[in-house]
This record gives C-alpha cells, sequence and structure tokens, in this order.
C-alpha cells in the first residue's frame, strides 16, 4: 500500500465525517477519498468545497461524492453515521436503539461492493456498533476496528499537560474499555518524561493542587459532554483521532493506540469489543497489547466488557 493507490471511503457527512475527510486531506493521507451520504446534495457539496481548498495544499488528493460500490477497491471505509443524540442525553449508549437499523443498512451495502478492506468504526456507541460492523461483515477481528477510546486518551494526556505545563505529547497515558460512562484509566502504566504518574502528582503538590486520579478521570469522561452540550457536537479531535489510525493503516506504522477491538482472553475477557492498546499496521488490528493493570483496574475493564455485553442481545443478529 502506498498513496499513490490508496483509497479511503467516509460514509456519513455531518460534522464528524466532513471533518475527517478534511482532517485526511490536511496530511496528505490518501490518494482518494469518496464521500457517501443519504443527502447527495450535502456529500456533493462538501466533496466539492474541499476539492477547492487542494489547490493550497502539497498534495493532489483526489476527492469525490460516490456510491456504495466505490467501496470495492478501498483500502479503508470509515463510518460515521449514526442516529442524532437524543435530547438531554447523558449516555452514548442512549444512541443504541436508533443507530442499529442505519448501521445494519450502510454494512450490508458496503459488503455487497465486494469490500475486503478494513472497516473504521466512529458511529456511537462506538463498541456496540464496532461489534455489530464485525457480526455483519463476516470479516476476520482485525480488519474491523473502533475509535473507541483513542481521543479519551489524549484528552486525559492533555488535562495532565496543562497541570505541569508541559507538551501533551510528553504525556503517555491510557483510557481503556467502554467510551463511555463505564471506561477506565491504566494509572500503572501512566507515564510524564519516564516517570510514573503517580509520583509526578506525589512530588510537585503546588501543580497537583489536591486534584485526585479520581478527579481526572471524571475530567476525562466529561470533556466530551462539555463541548457537545456547548456546541452541538464534538468533531476535531475525534477527526484527528480517526486520521491518526488511518495513517497508521496506510502508512504501515505499527503505532500503537487504545481503540476498539474484539478480545479473545486477554485481561481475562473472551468476547467483548471494546478498547485496549493495539499495534495497528496495513492489517489493521495487528496485535492487543497486555499491559499490567492493577487489581482493581482489571476488575473495572472486565466490568466495562460485562456491560457491553448486555447490550448484544438487543442487535438482532
Amino acid at each position: 500500500m502506498s498513496f499513490k493507490d490508496s483509497k479511503v471511503v467516509i460514509v456519513g457527512c455531518g460534522n464528524v465525517g466532513s471533518t475527517t475527510a478534511y482532517t485526511i486531506i490536511n496530511q496528505g493521507l490518501a490518494e482518494e477519498i469518496v464521500l457517501i451520504d443519504v443527502n447527495k446534495d450535502k456529500s456533493y457539496a462538501e466533496a466539492l468545497d474541499m476539492a477547492h481548498s487542494i489547490y493550497f495544499m502539497n498534495r493532489n488528493i483526489n476527492i469525490h461524492a460516490g456510491e456504495y460500490s466505490d467501496c470495492k477497491d478501498a483500502d479503508i471505509v470509515i463510518i460515521t453515521a449514526s442516529a442524532p443524540m437524543p435530547k438531554d442525553s447523558s449516555s452514548r449508549l442512549d444512541m443504541l436503539a436508533p443507530s442499529i437499523k442505519i448501521i445494519k443498512s450502510i454494512v450490508s451495502s458496503v459488503m455487497e461492493s465486494g469490500f475486503n478492506g478494513i472497516f473504521l468504526i466512529i458511529s456511537n456507541p462506538v463498541d456496540i456498533m464496532t461489534y455489530m460492523v464485525y457480526k455483519m461483515s463476516g470479516l476476520p477481528k482485525n480488519q474491523v476496528i473502533g475509535s473507541g477510546t483513542n481521543l479519551d486518551s489524549a484528552r486525559l494526556c492533555c488535562e495532565l499537560a496543562d497541570m505541569y505545563d508541559l507538551d501533551s505529547k510528553s504525556v503517555s497515558a491510557y483510557v481503556c474499555g467502554e467510551h463511555g460512562d463505564s471506561e477506565i484509566v491504566s494509572w500503572h502504566s501512566a507515564v510524564i518524561g519516564g516517570k510514573s504518574v503517580e509520583n509526578v502528582m506525589k512530588d510537585n503538590p503546588d501543580r497537583t493542587k489536591n486534584i485526585t486520579r479520581e478527579d481526572l478521570q471524571k475530567q476525562t469522561i466529561k470533556a466530551g459532554w462539555d463541548i457537545f452540550n456547548r456546541k452541538g457536537n464534538t468533531c476535531y479531535g475525534i477527526a484527528a483521532s480517526a486520521a491518526a489510525i488511518c495513517k497508521s493503516i496506510l502508512f504501515n506504522e505499527n503505532h500503537i493506540y487504545p481503540v476498539t477491538v474484539g478480545l479473545s482472553g486477554q485481561y481475562g475477557i473472551k468476547n467483548a469489543w471494546l478498547s485496549v492498546p493495539t499495534i495497528i499496521d496495513r492489517t489493521g488490528a495487528k496485535e492487543i497489547v497486555e499491559i499490567r493493570l492493577d487489581p482493581d483496574e482489571e476488575k473495572a475493564l472486565r466490568h466495562s466488557a460485562e456491560l457491553l455485553e448486555s447490550f448484544y442481545g438487543e442487535l438482532g443478529l
């Protein structure tokens, strides 16, 4: 796979889908990008608008509106389409029932094209939707990935960086489990400049200011809702997260990201789809990385898995 023959299809041209396409264009990640939406005028207009922007960019990228038949030779199909968030909702799980029919229609249409690439699922509730795409598509587990807690992990790193006046990329911390209220933080593996976050917090009381690990976890969970409740959507962070995952696939980077994948006994979890650190390469989810979790963290991760599995029966698969 190389830039010259790479192709990404994005299904759903709302704020997330359009911003994801534009982020991929800005970073010059794929030679061809196809936009699909039930509103064909919207997909056409978004593609044309972005095509004009390419004049000012470093690479000539072909972006256009298309049909599901375009998925046949795509390297990646990104699904962003979902039902609107219910009014006054406080959980992404509330989107499950209205989104099931939408995702079923999309996956059926994509697979009818002969698609054999990698699915990247962004639609919420992302962990359950990723499981659903896996079951419907019949593709191997490694070819179905959800964006999961990749963005949550970045939010946590940003929170810690702000506390200690650092570049957020100097912080390494993983949020795992559900992309939602039951997600957990792997504090055991969280480091700042090679020093454990726990020790950094203890050794810098003037900067930590009595903020606890529990406070940071709550802020991480709450961050997306703070944005959503003020502007009605979140798009830039998730678009950048999706583009980073695409880059690791298209450029065979072997980057480790906490994304939604199907576990097969790792962490004592056999059937659930949820986020854990995973090596991403041209084959998709190449390998799940089993990081060390404290006993309470491992227990919480299993609880998150059980919560997600409890919804599988509602999918009608």
